[in-house]
Order: structure tokens, then C-alpha cells, then sequence
């Protein structure tokens, strides 16, 4: 079997550190039109999938606080919600953990014609669960291959895979976390384990950056997004996920 052409993640320099990466941002007056005509082409996008053998999957993995529910809100609500599903992916269950962690993901994969959205994803293995110590070195060390063989079986078929990394700073995500902690509304986005987390940041960067290196494939690259303004944040996901789901409709 071929080994997988490696490719740099999409939005980082080569041999960049994701502190270090350029936050930008938008206007409300420029944001808004830009998101509504993205959302109206995703939209038609969908219309097109249907009527293929093709599916889309789109995994979000990030820090926490880093606007991934935002940034799928934001995604999905214009679209037919009979044609995609979005799956939050918390720790597993009893039943799952009797299995091989890649187990809990295949029942949740989109029909042909169907989108799904992971918000986090089969690479916790090797992201909170290496960090954490819930995975033994030796299982998240071969997950590198498992995971590419996985993306590979899915490629092959015919599914679209786009990978986004939603980043912020640390002192970005204090920002967001003192908020959400004195929010009522908000305050269940935000608990011990997240606090926890935050004390290894460097340890989680570091694990990102290696995810980058040995998963991020010709077939299913990864795209980094500066996130501390979400109004970009939000503009830059679509928008990814529109220009890679045209490309793979003109395929046909």
C-alpha cells in the first residue's frame, strides 16, 4: 500500500507554532453579506450532493472556547436539515470503550448525499486522550496509521473530509472563559475539565502540531484558522467548506 503524501495544514507557515499564528478581522457591515452568500451557496451545494454518491464529512477539533459551536452554527443553520447531521463528541460510553475507539465513529458516517459534522472527532486519540493519559503511548502512537487508513478507506469511496482547527490564544480563551463563568446563560460551557486543559496548553499545542504533521494528507489536509475574532473565524469555515465542496462536485 502507497504511504499517504503529506501536506503542510492549510493557514500555517511551515515550521510555525500555533501561537504564533496572525488573528484577523472583519467588519460587521463586510461580515454579514459575506456569511449570508456563503450559506446560499452551501445551500445549492447541498442541492448538487444529494443527487451523488458522494458524502461530506467536516471535523472540527480546536481548544476549548475556540468557537467551534459558532463557527457549525453558523455552517449549518441554512441548510436542509434533512440532508446533514452534526455530532458533538463527548467521552465514550460504557459499550464504547469495549471497542476500538475508530468503532463510534463509523455509525455516525453520512449517507451518499449527506453531510456530517464532527464537533471533535477521532483525533482526541491522539490529541486530549494522549495528553491526558487516557490512551496508553503505544495506542496513540499507531492511531497516526489508523487514522490515515481511515481517511483513506472514506476518500476512496467518494467522501469529502475537511479537517478544521479553530485556534485562539490563551489569553483569548481566559477572555472567553471568565465570561462564560459569569454568564448565566452560558456558565454550562464551562467546567473543571476545561480549567484543567488550559494548564497544558503547551502540551495540547504540541500534539496539534504533531496531529498536523502526520495526518494532514493530500487527500484530507488540515486547516488552521486564527480564531480570537469569530466573525473571521466564521467567514473562513464556510468558506472552506464551500470552495472544497464545489471542487469535489466538479470532479464528477
Amino acid at each position: 500500500m502507497a504511504s499517504p503524501e503529506f501536506v503542510e495544514p492549510v493557514g500555517m507557515k511551515k515550521a510555525a507554532k500555533l501561537d504564533d499564528l496572525e488573528h484577523r478581522e472583519i467588519a460587521e457591515d463586510e461580515y454579514k453579506p459575506k456569511l449570508k452568500n456563503l450559506q446560499l451557496k452551501l445551500l445549492g451545494l447541498q442541492r448538487e450532493l444529494s443527487e451523488t454518491r458522494n458524502s461530506v464529512l467536516v471535523v472540527f477539533e480546536g481548544p476549548d472556547a475556540a468557537g467551534k459551536g459558532g463557527a457549525i452554527k453558523r455552517l449549518v443553520e441554512r441548510l436542509d436539515p434533512r440532508l446533514y447531521r452534526v455530532h458533538s463528541i463527548v467521552k465514550p460510553t460504557q459499550e464504547e470503550y469495549q471497542r476500538h475507539y475508530l468503532w463510534r465513529f463509523w455509525n455516525k458516517l453520512p449517507p451518499y448525499g449527506q453531510m456530517t459534522v464532527f464537533d471533535r472527532s477521532w483525533y482526541g486519540r491522539v490529541l486530549v486522550e494522549r495528553v491526558e493519559g487516557f490512551a496508553a503511548e503505544k495506542e496513540w502512537r499507531r492511531a497516526y496509521e489508523e487514522i490515515n487508513e481511515f481517511e483513506r478507506c472514506l476518500t476512496d469511496d467518494g467522501t469529502l473530509i475537511v479537517k478544521i482547527y479553530l485556534h485562539i490564544s490563551k489569553e483569548e480563551q481566559l477572555g472567553r472563559f471568565k465570561r462564560r463563568e459569569a454568564d448565566p446563560y452560558k456558565h454550562w460551557k464551562i467546567n473543571d475539565e476545561d480549567w484543567r486543559n488550559r494548564r497544558k496548553w503547551d502540551e495540547h499545542n504540541v500534539a496539534a502540531q504533531e496531529a498536523f504533521t502526520r495526518t494532514s494528507t493530500a487527500r484530507a489536509p488540515w486547516n488552521v484558522i486564527a480564531g480570537n475574532f469569530k466573525w473571521y473565524a466564521r467567514v473562513r469555515v464556510a468558506k472552506i467548506v464551500a470552495d472544497a465542496l464545489e471542487a469535489k462536485l466538479k470532479e464528477r
